[in-house]
């Protein structure tokens, strides 16, 4: 016969009991969570690729870990760093081109009235001039700097045979349409007639219908833009040119890192940004390098096929005006078995390499 049990020894099988259940109940809660927390991964990861497509890659051949638009593009470029920011960016400027806040004057001005201005002085230096006319150089190692040029001639600048050493730098060269000699056209900003090479370099330059002419010179960081058409003396509309080499040139054309720009109509009278041209004899040993080039008929003509020593290297061809940059494409007379005529890495702004087509 056993012995009754005691009121506190019945509250200690209570009690031992309850732990019973709530472990059992915690073990069960464990065990129903544990597969919702393993199949919560998947789920995540699988939202994430359509999150990081949709805000961070706008090209299917971004890297999975980076969330820069630079660095989504860069499979489409050629592997060094600037020509991937070349490839992305939308103006000129954002590329590091030039354009207006880097070029033309950089001081104040003072009002020069010249008229048709014949320069005969050795050495002289132009400087912070507000020049309301032209200037026709008869001299040599004449510097015209800081200094701004409105013209209502046939040129701004223009520098006659038999003298050499001319250097137009920040400069702004513009003129007043309507009011030119080629029925109110005018043609040349800066003008070479020489054999000796001039220097134009991180100059704004507008208006005029073939803007930089010259067989041989150094053409560098400059702004050229807003070309106007005009119908020349001729009854027929003035072909446009941002850079234009007729040839028969002796010496060296080096055209690098500007910004060309032609945005004439086929309508009105486009011909090219840069215009190689064998208008007085073969085009020979031109460089055209780092420059972003847009407009025109084509954006560039490569010299026919006399052409030799042509070297077409790292240049973007925008479509802002036009979606193959010129109007008819990026270039023809491409001469690609000259001596020594080179064509490489040239782009359009959105990546794309180009091929030229063959001179015809």
């Amino acid at each position: 016969m056993s012995r009754p049990i005691g009121r506190s020894r019945i509250a200690e099988l209570l009690l031992a009991a309850l732990l019973a259940i709530a472990a059992t109940a915690c073990s069960g809660a464990a065990e129903s969570a544990a597969p919702r927390s393993s199949s919560a991964p998947p789920t995540s990861s699988g939202a994430a690729p359509s999150t990081s497509a949709a805000q961070v890659s706008p090209s299917p051949t971004a890297t999975p870990t980076s969330s820069s638009p630079k660095t989504s593009a860069s499979p489409s470029a050629s592997g060094s760093a600037p020509a991937a920011a070349k490839n992305t960016c939308s103006s000129p400027g954002a590329c590091g081109f030039p354009d207006a806040k880097t070029t033309g004057h950089r001081t104040k001005l003072v009002a020069r009235d010249t008229g048709y201005m014949a320069v005969r002085q050795d050495g002289l230096v132009i400087r912070g001039w507000d020049i309301t006319g032209s200037l026709d150089i008869y001299a040599n190692n004449v510097t015209v700097i800081d200094s701004r040029i409105t013209s209502d001639n046939w040129w701004g600048i223009n520098l006659r045979p038999g003298y050499s050493g001319l250097k137009v730098l920040h400069t702004t060269i513009t003129a007043v349409p309507g009011k030119g000699p080629d029925n109110g056209g005018v043609d040349y900003a800066v003008s070479n007639m020489g054999g000796s090479s001039i220097e134009v370099g991180w100059c704004d330059v507008s208006v005029f219908g073939d803007a930089l002419s010259m067989g041989q010179g150094n053409i560098h960081d400059n702004y050229v833009h807003d070309i106007v058409p005009f119908v020349n003396l001729g009854k027929e509309w003035q072909h446009t040119n941002a850079v234009i080499s007729g040839g028969g040139n002796t010496g060296h054309l080096v055209i690098r890192h500007n910004t060309l720009l032609n945005p004439t109509s086929l309508k009105q009278g486009a011909s090219g940004s840069i215009g190689l041209f064998a208008d007085t004899g073969v085009v020979r040993n031109v460089t055209v390098d780092d420059n972003w080039i847009a407009g025109g008929a084509y954006a560039l003509y490569g010299g026919s096929t006399g052409a030799t020593g042509i070297k077409v290297t790292d240049n973007v061809f925008s479509t802002q005006y036009h979606p193959a940059s010129g109007g008819y494409g990026v270039v023809a007379h491409w001469n690609a078995d000259g001596a020594g005529n080179v064509w490489r890495n040239n782009r359009m702004s959105d990546g794309r390499l180009v091929t030229p087509e063959p001179a015809s």
